[in-house]
């Protein structure tokens, strides 16, 4: 399972827009476009657990410093949150198809910059690169359904898009470990992102022969300002706290932390004046007002902060402080995968129509209790622990987790009006993935702040396990706090209250172009 990825919420059409022409009932292109961008998503799922995974094997192999490391995980997702909604309304103007084809072309260039990357700079910047990319394909992919499928179509469709996304958290860490472990050609862990080169060259070519050409009739515009604004807060932000332990914590970095307070309060100044002037601000505060929404914000942010802290840290607890194989490790995440899928599936479909928000705030707890016993089987077998003694508090985390990725959502949705449900939905995904990248970046400080340096190599498998544990402390508090702030969600989502109105994402109504 990755840290990076939760499904989204299907989009819903407009009530007050007329239905678009869609494709004949019997025409089986759309089938066809439906295979492709599955394909694309399921690659970009894939990419990440499988980054993970080979994490030790890439530090080993280039020669890359834990910073570095940090920045081949977290420079994706801040690549790819800070351009999320701006592809979607690139997508909205230009065309759906157009953009896919661009996004899936630059991710499918970009993986092979990653595959043939002579140092660690090269590839950390490839896969800035890649995030960019996956931030104009991604969001194409459920508008390009939308406007493909008929309504009455859309919720099997959307079932086999919750399909692909558990197949790909389970597949992810396997086929990763596979491939590392296979050592192709003596490419060590190059292949894990060269297997994308063949796959986006088949994408891209069928997509050009079957995909539909789409747009959005009154598309909000581009807020370039904004989104640079974000991407330097960000920068400003995670570059001196990667950083500042090699260095010594030196004041140019504190200043940059603190600076970038200054420029998040310029970003909110920014956003309300273009919000007056042409409506079309990349983050909507009004929503803000909505206290629900509000609450469901830091509930994602502070969630990815978590998940990004975990998966870094036990790859590296699994790999280079127990010495395992990456083939070892995949497998020990099995049990955790399919918890997650499992659990998430009958959180929506039959825990959270009945008991509400208190299925997420259970989830919130089972997930810390399975990190606690987690942390306690650690302390308790040291570097002798076993997979078979890891598979209890995984399972019980998954399920933890799988009980809050799927409905928190909704839940966070629910009381936003309907005209920004779509602007809501948007935010939700892009400050998840900015909540990973700073998770990531705090792994400086939670893991490697605990390690000494200079180790002897008997002391690395120590020194690891022991930063492991203390990182899975500072996890088990951030659930805690996760806890506390779902009391501000709504008890109930509204589609589950009598009569309420749904509030789903809603998309603009896309106009097909023939």
């Amino acid at each position: 399972m990755t840290s990076t990825e939760t499904q989204p919420a299907p989009p819903t059409a407009p009530t007050t827009a007329p239905p678009p022409a869609q494709p004949a009932a019997g025409d089986r292109r759309r089938w066809y476009a439906l295979a492709i961008v599955m394909t694309a998503a399921f690659m970009d799922l894939v990419d990440v657990t499988i980054v993970n995974i080979a994490i030790p094997s890439i530090q080993r192999d280039a020669g890359a410093s834990f910073s570095q490391i940090q920045w081949i995980t977290a420079g994706y997702a801040l690549a790819f949150a800070a351009g999320l909604i701006t592809g979607g309304r690139l997508g909205d103007i230009h065309g759906r198809k157009r953009l896919f084809l661009v996004g899936i072309g630059g991710f499918t260039l970009a993986s092979a910059l990653c595959g043939f990357a002579v140092n660690p700079e090269m590839l950390v910047a490839s896969r800035l690169l890649q995030g960019a990319m996956a931030a104009l394909m991604v969001p194409q992919v459920l508008s390009i359904v939308h406007a493909t499928f008929p309504a009455h179509e859309r919720g099997k469709v959307f079932g086999l898009f919750g399909a692909i996304v558990g197949l790909g958290a389970v597949s992810g860490p396997l086929l990763g470990a596979l491939l590392t472990e296979w050592n192709l050609f003596g490419l060590e862990w190059r292949p894990i992102f060269l297997i994308n080169l063949p796959v986006g060259v088949v994408a891209f070519l069928l997509g050009r022969r079957f995909i539909t050409e789409s747009r959005a009739p009154r598309a909000l515009k581009l807020d370039l300002v904004g989104v640079a604004l974000v991407t330097l807060g960000l920068l400003m932000l995670l570059y001196p706290l990667t950083r500042g332990r090699e260095l010594g914590w030196p004041l140019w970095g504190q200043l940059s932390m603190a600076g970038a307070l200054v420029v998040f309060a310029a970003l909110v100044v920014y956003e309300r004046r273009k919000g007056a002037r042409d409506g079309s601000p990349l983050v909507e505060l009004s929503l803000f007002r909505v206290k629900s929404f509000a609450a469901g914000i830091a509930v994602q942010t502070v969630f990815g902060l978590a998940l990004g802290i975990f998966f870094l840290v036990w790859t590296l607890y699994m790999q280079t402080g127990l010495g395992w194989s990456p083939l070892r490790a995949g497998l020990t995440g099995v049990p955790f995968s399919i918890a997650v899928s499992t659990a998430a599936g009958l959180s929506v479909q039959k825990l959270v129509p009945r008991f509400g928000r208190g299925v997420l705030q259970a989830g919130a707890l089972v997930m810390a209790l399975g990190v606690l016993l987690y942390l306690a089987e650690s302390e308790r077998y040291g570097l002798g622990i076993a997979p078979w003694q890891m598979a209890l508090p995984l399972v019980v985390m998954g399920v933890g987790m799988g009980l809050i990725v799927a409905p928190l959502t909704d839940a966070v949705l629910s009381e936003v009006p309907r005209e920004h449900a779509g602007s809501a939905s948007g935010l939700i995904n892009t400050v998840q993935q900015m909540g990973n990248a700073l998770g990531l970046g705090l792994v400086s400080v939670v893991f490697f702040g605990v390690i000494d340096d200079g180790l002897a190599p008997a002391q690395v498998g120590p020194a690891f396990v022991h930063a492991f544990q203390h990182a899975l402390g500072w996890v088990a508090a951030v659930l805690g706090a996760i806890f506390l702030l779902m009391f501000a969600l709504p008890r109930r989502p509204a589609q589950h209250v009598e009569g309420a109105e749904p509030a789903l994402p809603v998309e603009q109504e896309p106009e097909l172009v023939r």
